[in-house]
């Protein structure tokens, strides 16, 4: 099953469970996938639709940031809410050892001796880890490793 298809089954669960917070976020969601394949013209697959939700998860974490901010307790509740129904559509997330793992592996793949290397890694960590790491995560973990 596609991860669309995932998602419109999880809809009607969700209108059937009458769970709000699920409700509007799948539908945010397919409002988002319908708007870029009309503008685009073209479908998106399951790798496309992670992107999209990654997107939405780094949103509303820095929503959360700034509504914590501003002590506004409700908004952060609302946005948690909707974050934990986007994560349930991402692939597992590496550990933070197994991150660790596979970037010493990326880096001596490259040749990557110091951080003037971390471009280089960066491409290649960002296109193999897609969907399993956020890139932030990624960026972290290089500088830990090569700083």
């Amino acid at each position: 099953m596609s991860l669309q298809e995932q998602l419109k089954e999880d809809m009607k669960i969700a209108m059937r469970d009458k769970d709000v917070v699920a409700r509007d976020t799948i539908r945010f969601l397919n409002s988002a996938i319908k708007q870029i394949e009309v503008d685009e013209r073209r479908a998106l697959d399951d790798n496309d639709v992670i992107k999209l939700i990654q997107k939405a998860i780094k949103q509303r974490n820095e929503s959360i940031e700034h509504f914590k901010l501003a002590s506004r307790d409700d908004l952060v509740e609302a946005e948690t809410a909707q974050l934990k129904v986007l994560e349930k559509y991402l692939p597992k997330q590496l550990s933070d050892e197994e991150l660790e793992t596979k970037i010493r592996d990326i880096i001596s793949a490259t040749g990557a001796t110091s951080i003037k290397d971390m471009g280089k890694i960066m491409g290649v960590a960002s296109k193999d880890l897609a969907g399993i790491a956020d890139g932030k995560r990624i960026n972290e973990t290089v500088k830990k490793i090569l700083g």
